[in-house]
C-alpha cells in the first residue's frame, strides 16, 4: 500500500464510522436544496436576490429597473454577464432560514446555456418554476420542466411580475395544467389584475396582506395585514372578483395535495413580484415547509446510497476564471451521503486516485467562504480541481459511483483557430480547460488536425463565452468560422471511413468521451445517408449522451 493511499485511509476514517449517523440524518432533514428555472427575462436572478434579501443574507439587491439599466446582480460575476444582463454561470448561495439550511442554486437563464442548467438540476431536490405574468409558459421553461419531470423533481410555481400588465390568473393556471399536465394548487391569490397589484390573499385562511414597495425594490417591501372588511370597502370590485375566483378554485378541488406535489403531478402556486420583493417571503416559507429534504441517491447499479453512509458526492459543475487573482479552477460537489470535513481525502471514482479537499469553499458571486463541514444536500466548491469533470463521483471508504450527467445534442458548430501562431500553446491549454469544464463540446478529426478543433454548442452564445474566455483568461485571441451542420448523431468507429466520401456530412471524435459524432447539414441529408447505410448506428442525443 502506498503512502498516499495510507494517508487517504487515515483521513477518511472518521467519516466511515457510525457515531455521527444520527447527526448526519438530522442535519440532512434540515436541508432544502433547490434551483430556479425559467425562460430568459422572467426575473430569475432578481428572484434569487430577493430570496437572499428576505433571508437577510444581503442588505440590498443589485437588480434595478429591468435589463437595460441592470447594474448586475449580486450573483453574477463574469464580465459578460454584467455587460449583457444575463446569467451565464451558476451561483450557489447557502443561508439559514428558520430552522433550515437553504442551498439555492442560481442557474443560467439563457436558452443557449440549457446544458449547464441541466447539470445543475442533477444536484437539486426541488425547483421553483418562475413564470412571467404576461407570457406564462415559454419554450425554455417547458424544456427545463421536462428535465425536472424526467428527474422526478417537485416544482413550486411562482407567477412573477404581477405588478406589471399581464394575463388573467385563472388563464395562467389553466395553461399550466393543459400544457404540461401539472395540476395547479394556489397557496396565495392576487388582489387586483396584473398591473394593478393590491396585495395577496392567503388561500387557506383568507388573510389579506398589503405591500408597500421600497424605492427601486432594493430592500424588502413593507407588509401589512388588513382586515377583510377594510379592504372590501377600499377595493370592492377587486375584492369581489378575488372571492369569486377563490370560490371557483374551491369548487374544482384545487387545494394543496402533498402527495401530488411530491410525485410531480401537482404544483403549489404563489403570486408576487421579485423586483418589488412582494410575495417572496411567502415563497421562501413554502420552500421550507413543502420542499423535500435530500433523499438517498441511487448509484449506477440502481441501489440507494444511504444518507448516513460514508461521505460521497457528485460533481455537477466545473468553473474556472472565478478569481482572476488566482486563476484557479473550482468543481462544485453536491454532497450525497455522510459528513464532509474540509481536509479529508476522497477517492475519485473515475480514476481511483485520491483527491485532497484542503481548499473547500462556498461561493456566491465574488464572495468566498471556507467550508469546514457539509451534509447531504450541501454544495461544496473544491478549488484546484484540475482532474474533475461534471458527472464525476467522489467518495470516502465505501466505494460508490453515481450515474453520470447526460448532455444535450449540439445544434451549432464552428471551427476555432488561434489568431496568432505564437499563442498556440495558450490556445491549446484554454481549449482543453473549457472542454473539461463542459462549457462546450470539443470535436476533432485527423483531417482537421489539433490546430483547428470544432466547437459543438447547444446555442450560439456559447461561442461568445469561449472566445471571450480564451482572450481574457489565456491571452489567446481566436477566429471562429461557422460550419453549415445542424444535426449530430452518435455513430460507430466504422462510420469514419464509410462516411468519409459523403457530401454535407462529416464525422468527428468528441474529446470528452472519445465518441464519434456524425454531423449533417440538415435532416433531409441525414435521412438519405441513413437509408444508404441502414445497418450503421445513428443514435440521437436529445439529452442522453454521457460526457462524464
Amino acid at each position: 500500500m502506498s503512502t498516499t493511499e495510507s494517508a487517504a485511509q487515515r483521513e477518511t476514517a472518521p467519516s466511515s464510522g457510525t457515531a455521527g449517523d444520527a447527526r448526519v440524518v438530522g442535519e440532512t432533514a434540515r436541508r432544502r436544496t433547490f434551483a430556479v428555472i425559467s425562460h430568459p427575462d422572467a426575473g430569475k436572478s432578481t428572484l434569487t436576490e430577493a430570496l437572499a434579501l428576505h433571508a437577510e443574507v444581503i442588505d440590498s439587491a443589485g437588480a434595478v429597473h429591468g435589463k437595460s439599466g441592470r447594474k448586475g446582480v449580486t450573483s453574477d460575476w463574469m464580465e459578460m454577464e454584467r455587460a449583457r444582463g444575463i446569467s451565464v454561470s451558476s451561483a450557489v448561495l447557502q443561508f439559514a432560514y428558520r430552522d433550515c439550511v437553504i442551498n439555492l442554486l442560481d442557474t443560467p437563464g439563457h436558452g443557449d446555456f440549457s446544458e449547464d442548467t441541466y447539470r445543475v438540476l442533477a444536484a437539486v431536490d426541488a425547483a421553483v418554476m418562475l413564470l412571467d405574468a404576461a407570457k406564462g409558459l415559454e419554450p425554455q421553461t417547458l424544456k427545463l420542466f421536462d428535465v425536472c419531470r424526467s428527474r422526478g423533481v417537485p416544482i413550486v410555481t411562482f407567477v412573477n411580475k404581477w405588478d406589471r400588465p399581464g394575463r388573467e390568473a385563472l388563464e395562467l393556471l389553466d395553461e399550466v395544467e393543459q400544457t404540461i399536465g401539472l395540476r395547479p394548487m394556489p397557496l396565495t391569490w392576487p388582489l387586483g389584475i396584473a398591473g394593478q397589484f393590491k396585495g395577496l390573499i392567503e388561500r387557506t385562511t383568507g388573510e389579506y396582506t398589503a405591500f408597500t414597495r421600497a424605492a427601486g425594490g432594493a430592500t424588502k417591501a413593507t407588509a401589512q395585514v388588513v382586515d377583510a372588511e377594510t379592504i372590501a370597502a377600499q377595493e370592492p370590485e377587486y375584492w369581489q372578483n378575488a372571492q369569486d375566483e377563490l370560490g371557483l378554485l374551491d369548487e374544482i378541488g384545487a387545494g394543496f395535495d402533498e402527495e401530488g406535489f411530491r410525485s410531480g403531478k401537482a404544483t403549489p402556486v404563489l403570486f408576487g413580484s421579485a423586483l418589488s420583493n412582494i410575495g417572496v417571503a411567502r415563497l421562501l416559507d413554502s420552500l421550507v415547509d413543502l420542499a423535500p429534504p435530500p433523499a438517498p441517491r441511487p448509484d449506477v447499479k440502481g441501489d440507494d446510497r444511504p444518507l448516513e453512509a460514508p461521505t460521497s458526492g457528485l460533481i455537477f459543475k466545473v468553473q474556472a476564471g472565478m478569481d482572476k487573482a488566482h486563476r484557479d479552477r473550482m468543481a462544485f460537489l453536491r454532497i450525497c451521503s455522510g459528513r464532509f470535513e474540509r481536509g479529508m481525502v476522497l477517492t475519485h471514482a473515475a480514476t481511483g486516485k485520491p483527491f485532497a479537499t484542503k481548499y473547500a469553499q462556498s461561493v456566491f458571486g465574488a464572495e468566498r467562504r471556507t467550508v469546514e463541514e457539509a451534509f447531504p444536500g450541501d454544495i461544496v466548491g473544491l478549488v484546484n480541481a484540475t482532474a474533475l469533470r461534471p458527472g464525476d463521483t467522489l467518495y470516502a471508504a465505501d466505494p460508490v459511483e453515481f450515474p453520470s450527467i447526460p448532455a444535450f445534442a449540439p445544434e451549432h458548430f464552428a471551427v476555432i483557430r488561434a489568431k496568432d501562431a505564437g499563442k498556440y500553446k495558450q490556445f491549446r491549454k484554454g481549449i482543453e480547460q473549457l472542454g473539461n469544464e463542459a462549457v462546450i463540446q470539443i470535436l476533432r478529426s485527423d483531417l482537421r488536425g489539433d490546430q483547428a478543433p470544432v466547437l459543438a454548442a447547444v446555442g450560439p452564445l456559447q461561442f461568445d463565452v469561449v472566445t471571450t474566455r480564451l482572450e481574457t483568461e489565456f491571452n489567446a485571441p481566436v477566429t471562429l468560422d461557422r460550419l453549415p451542420y445542424q444535426i449530430a448523431r452518435l455513430v460507430d468507429t466504422e462510420a469514419v471511413e464509410k462516411l468519409a466520401g459523403q457530401s454535407e456530412c462529416e464525422v468527428l471524435r468528441r474529446d470528452a468521451d472519445g465518441e464519434h459524432l456524425a454531423l449533417f447539414t440538415n435532416k433531409w441529408r441525414m435521412d438519405i445517408i441513413q437509408r444508404k447505410f441502414p445497418d450503421m448506428r445513428f443514435e440521437a442525443m436529445p439529452a442522453g449522451s454521457s460526457i462524464s
